[in-house]
């Protein structure tokens, strides 16, 4: 009931402020040219979806998204599972890694576009560098809050190389690195779209630039809720899988009755 009482008040909050949105779009008080409606919004979205037109840029979008999630995501995880055991190269690479992590992502947007053209190429390059530093950073500190005792008690009984990487560090930085996936999905979307903003002929950013470019809020608004939607959908799927993988975690206790 508590679950079902907390999706009641998540789905009155956003009922009432779709209604408050749509009266004031009807009553003069918002300009339906700068905000659209939220009936317009939806009847554009189910538009999309029953003609089949938005499945080609959602196709698109969806394969730009899975490989920079991917390889960025593999990447940081690596990096940050060897940097953590290694703390000379660490300490070596820290300067280095800060910089590059200190870059805004979107001033490599037009770089690689320029590198690897209008295709997905760059794309999955810009979403990468976004998934890249959300992964290595939790997976590092993941490995580095390993317990000691742990840790020792592990080496006592034999455990060496893998087994102490496989049985108490991957273990240990497990909860680290489910939470930035669930971080890392939103990047990997905003790595996809704004490349696809800057320049494409296909994807879900494309298809808001054209509605922005012509003057269509309406289009521009639905674009954003089918990314919302999208979004809400791959993270609800990450969390089912680490329940599924951490299942051996102790759940937390409630203070209140």
């Amino acid at each position: 009931m508590r679950g079902l009482r907390l999706r009641l008040w998540q789905g009155g909050v956003l009922l009432g402020f779709l209604l408050l949105w749509e009266w004031a779009s009807r009553t003069g008080r918002l300009d339906p040219f700068f905000f659209s409606k939220p009936s317009e919004i939806l009847a554009r979205v189910l538009r999309w979806f029953a003609s089949g037109e938005i499945y080609p840029h959602l196709y698109v979008t969806t394969l730009e998204m899975l490989l920079a999630f991917g390889f960025g995501t593999l990447l940081g995880v690596l990096l940050g599972v060897w940097l953590a055991l290694a703390p000379g190269v660490a300490a070596v690479l820290d300067p280095y890694i800060k910089a590059l992590n200190a870059i805004p992502r979107v001033v490599l947007a037009p770089i690689f576009t320029l590198w690897f053209g209008l295709g997905i190429l760059s794309k999955v390059a810009l979403g990468i560098t976004l998934v890249f530093f959300v992964a290595f950073f939790n997976t590092y500190q993941g490995v580095k809050e390993v317990s000691p005792v742990v840790l020792h008690n592990a080496k006592l009984l034999g455990a060496r190389g893998f087994h102490l990487l496989r049985y108490v560090y991957l273990p240990s930085a497990a909860s680290w690195i489910f939470s930035s996936l669930r971080t890392s999905i939103g990047f990997a979307v905003i790595g996809a779209v704004v490349g696809e903003y800057l320049g494409s002929a296909a994807g879900l950013g494309y298809l808001i630039a054209q509605a922005e470019g012509v003057f269509d809020t309406t289009g521009v608004f639905a674009g954003m809720v089918v990314l919302m939607v999208f979004v809400l959908i791959l993270d609800a799927l990450v969390g089912l899988l680490e329940r599924r993988l951490l299942v051996w975690q102790p759940k937390a206790q409630g203070g209140g009755q």
